[in-house]
């Protein structure tokens, strides 16, 4: 099981290398992983930005939720399992999903870039929450990492640029976003 993460450490984006999907059909950046250095198939949660620059088909994690908001990009449509849809065409509003779901995507005008949040279903349960009011944000003890999906956003260990995040640790913890700044806030519970 998942050890409580001892400190919190800003992790930069620019710092996180691009690997392809698990199906090889795209690429993305690795945020963040728990246990840290785990693969697709034995962790607990991992958080991931992808570019989807053509209409591949999602790979497929089985026993995984999955939780998607588009960064950048006019969006694309989500054909799950043949027979139900979602657009995902407004910034920082998460969308969750099987990770077993078999997803056709059709892009709407071009290129985007979309975050993710994969957490094993046996173990644990996640969301994606958007915090984007300017000020002194307090974070429940159940948040691991905050991403900054636009603007600055304050921490007691440095400022966060868009594309970076931080691992909030094990204690109370507190963000400042300035004005304009939108958070996107992981929640992760442990089950049992």
């Amino acid at each position: 099981m998942n050890k409580p993460l001892e400190r919190s450490s800003i992790i930069r984006g620019h710092d996180c290398p691009i690997a392809q999907w698990k199906n090889g059909m795209g690429t993305t950046r690795e945020i963040a992983v728990q246990p840290s250095l785990s693969g697709t198939d034995d962790f607990l949660w991992r958080v991931s930005v992808a570019e989807v620059n053509s209409a591949a088909p999602f790979s497929s994690f089985p026993g995984i939720d999955r939780h998607i908001a588009l960064l950048d990009g006019a969006g694309f449509r989500m054909t799950l399992d043949g027979d139900r849809t979602h657009t995902l065409d407004t910034c920082f509003k998460p969308f969750a999903f099987a990770g077993e779901s078999t997803v056709a995507v059709a892009l709407i005008d071009g290129p985007t870039r979309d975050f993710n949040l994969m957490v094993r279903r046996s173990d644990a349960c996640g969301d994606v929450a958007v915090l984007d009011e300017p000020g002194l944000h307090r974070l429940e003890p159940d948040v691991v990492l905050v991403y900054a999906a636009r603007g600055d956003i304050g921490t007691s260990d440095g400022v966060l640029q868009a594309g970076d995040a931080w691992l909030s640790g094990s204690s109370p913890s507190r963000v400042t976003l300035h004005h304009g700044a939108v958070a996107l806030v992981i929640h992760v519970c442990p089950r049992g």
